[in-house]
């Protein structure tokens, strides 16, 4: 179990009580939580349980069996045998259609050993990002937890939309937690567009997106 796993349950309570005041009073106007609410379009509660639900160790072993397929993909396009002392016109267009099959398996930019290496290097990075999008937020919420506001925040009952330093207490870690995630989901955006024509032709990788 990695940070975050450890500190989902103690940060439970509060996240349950950021979401409580958010739910019922909203925050202050013109605090920036407002804006990582519209981009994220969850609860700051919601959000930290999809990030925990990313699991990284899903994809660690992808990359080397992926890698080992490209391999055999070449493997298999240099030992289509040519026709040997097959001659005439059956022979003739056994090579073409043999040529063909091993560009397909290899060597081309669009060759099958090419994609799975470049499906390879996307889930390294898929990896790499959820195990440091993991981290990031852990760190955020060990700093949340410690904060006054955490305390100001120890509270059970229903929310009273009148008291201004628990709804600004909310808004204050809603507002971290929320930066945290949005900036790490923009980068695996930017990564997941510039693979998008992987989709096309292989089956999907298991998905990061929280919303």
């Amino acid at each position: 179990m990695d940070r975050l796993g450890q500190l989902l349950d103690a940060s439970a309570p509060l996240l349950r009580r950021v979401d409580e005041v958010l739910s019922s009073a909203g925050a202050p106007p013109g605090h920036p939580v407002w804006p990582e609410l519209r981009r994220v379009r969850l609860l700051p509660g919601d959000a930290v349980r999809a990030v925990a639900a990313l699991r990284p160790g899903e994809l660690a072993d992808a990359a080397p069996e992926l890698r080992a397929d490209a391999l055999a993909c070449a493997d298999v396009a240099e030992s289509l045998p040519p026709p040997g002392a097959w001659s005439g016109d059956a022979a003739g267009a056994y090579d073409v259609a043999r040529r063909r099959a091993a560009i397909h398996l290899s060597g081309g930019p669009d060759s099958i050993d090419a994609r799975l290496a470049a499906t390879a290097d996307l889930a390294d990075a898929l990896f790499e990002w959820m195990e440091q999008t993991r981290g990031h937020l852990a760190a955020t919420l060990a700093e949340a937890l410690g904060s006054g506001e955490a305390l100001t925040l120890a509270t059970d009952g229903p929310v009273d939309p009148t008291a201004c330093a628990e709804v600004l207490a909310a808004a204050e870690i809603g507002h971290w937690v929320l930066r945290t995630i949005s900036q790490r989901y923009e980068e695996v955006d930017d990564l997941l567009h510039g693979s998008a024509d992987l989709a096309e032709a292989q089956s999907p990788l298991p998905s990061v997106r929280a919303w």
